[in-house]
């Protein structure tokens, strides 16, 4: 199942315009609020230098894509509705469309950066409203999404808990299980909120709030999207970002820009690939006026003063810098680099950067960690053992006590 992304927002920002540009994926869009009522989902992707290059090798990839040198990994992206003030206590359905967040690892929050929608997302004069504000009304709901889960029937599970005499990171884990949090998140936030060693019963309201803040922070970590940089007012909305949210990955973008160059490479139209700096055109004689227009005020407006759209750059650094993940190659033969049907680096894992080699074992199998003797470090053509942590683009072959004969 793919890494999982949630794009989070208030309505009219272009979180669905975002969405489709990432995905190529068909999703419903209009300026007014809830247009998205079921989430969209669909498939993006983590674009780094695959090896195959680096190694003279033609891979054949299984679990991914390469396209010119470019490993391809599919994540998953869901977009949920807009969330409008107080979501948290189902104002707007916010309550279902954050339970939609649940399986996230990571938030993309689509941010109209032009400061042209309220936080209703209704329409304003460009530059009218403050895009922090958004960034904090969307840590709040967030963060109290969390504490209402957390505070049904607190007293009772606290008191559970201390009579079982049960290690409090992980049975708040376990209780929160379906968020997708796990006792290092809760260990972490404790840490941060200051609540190690005090008996959960005698928590205030303040404390689970506290501590439901740092648990978002560990758990459902956000980057910002800084959406709609073709506006005059989007820059200095984005200076202004940066220097009240300094912790933030804060990435300049143009959903709007990004699918229209992807849907006209699609048509053959262009030559562009996610991430560039620009494009080629390759059929100036199909292009009408006005869309020969349109690539020009993208070329002039986006790319040039930005360096480009931004949509891939917010894919790549949430999994590869927020959350801190690498990539690496598990094989089946180490001289020929491939799986036992002879596809060649058939596979690319994102795996969080400090996994053991036991540990993607599990990951590929369960039977593999369990019967773990050693792993190949392919590279260095050396034996490595069950603590030795992954780097970014090894290539690893598993031995298992299954494989012996």
């Amino acid at each position: 199942m793919p890494r999982q992304a949630g794009l989070v927002g208030k309505p009219n920002t272009g979180k669905s315009t975002f969405f489709s540009a990432a995905t190529l994926a068909p999703a419903k869009r209009a300026p007014y609020p809830f247009t998205t009522i079921e989430p969209n989902r669909g498939i993006a992707y983590v674009k780094v230098k695959c090896i195959c290059r680096e190694l003279g090798v033609k891979d054949n990839p299984k679990n991914s894509l390469c396209i010119n040198g470019y490993r391809l990994i599919p994540v998953e992206l869901i977009d949920v509705a807009g969330l409008v003030p107080d979501a948290w206590k189902g104002r707007g359905l916010g309550n279902k469309f954050l339970d939609e967040l649940r399986r996230a690892e990571v938030l993309i929050h689509v941010v109209d950066a032009s400061g042209g929608t309220d936080s209703e997302g209704r329409p304003v004069k460009l530059g009218s409203h403050d895009p922090c504000e958004d960034v904090r009304f969307l840590e709040r709901e967030i963060a109290m999404w969390i504490a209402q889960i957390l505070m049904r029937d607190w007293k009772r599970t606290s008191r559970l808990i201390e009579m079982a005499k049960e290690d409090l990171p992980s049975a708040l884990a376990e209780r929160l299980s379906g968020l997708q949090i796990s006792r290092g998140h809760v260990a972490e936030a404790l840490k941060l909120a200051d609540l190690e060693g005090k008996k959960p019963s005698s928590w205030s309201e303040e404390d689970i709030m506290k501590f439901a803040s740092e648990l978002r922070k560990t758990s459902k970590p956000i980057i910002i999207a800084a959406n709609k940089i073709d506006m005059p007012t989007a820059r200095g909305n984005i200076e202004k970002m940066r220097r009240e949210f300094k912790d933030y990955i804060i990435v300049p973008c143009s959903a709007e820009a990004e699918l229209a160059l992807r849907r006209a490479a699609e048509k053959g139209l262009i030559i562009y690939e996610p991430g560039s700096s620009d494009f080629d055109i390759v059929k100036p004689e199909k292009l009408t006026r006005r869309q020969m227009s349109a690539l020009e005020v993208i070329r002039e407006k986006v790319l040039k003063p930005w360096g480009s759209t931004g949509v891939q750059e917010v894919i790549n650094r949430a999994f590869l810098e927020l959350l801190e993940m690498i990539v690496v190659y598990p094989v089946e033969d180490a001289n020929k680099l491939s799986d036992h049907d002879g596809n060649v680096l058939p596979d690319a894992l994102l795996i969080k950067r400090g996994t053991t080699a036991r540990q993607l074992a599990y990951k590929i199998h369960s039977d593999l960690g369990e019967t773990f003797i050693y792993a190949i470090n392919v590279r260095t053509n050396q034996r490595v053992g069950e603590n030795y942590q992954l780097e970014m683009n090894d290539i690893i072959k598993i031995v298992a006590a299954m494989a012996r004969k």
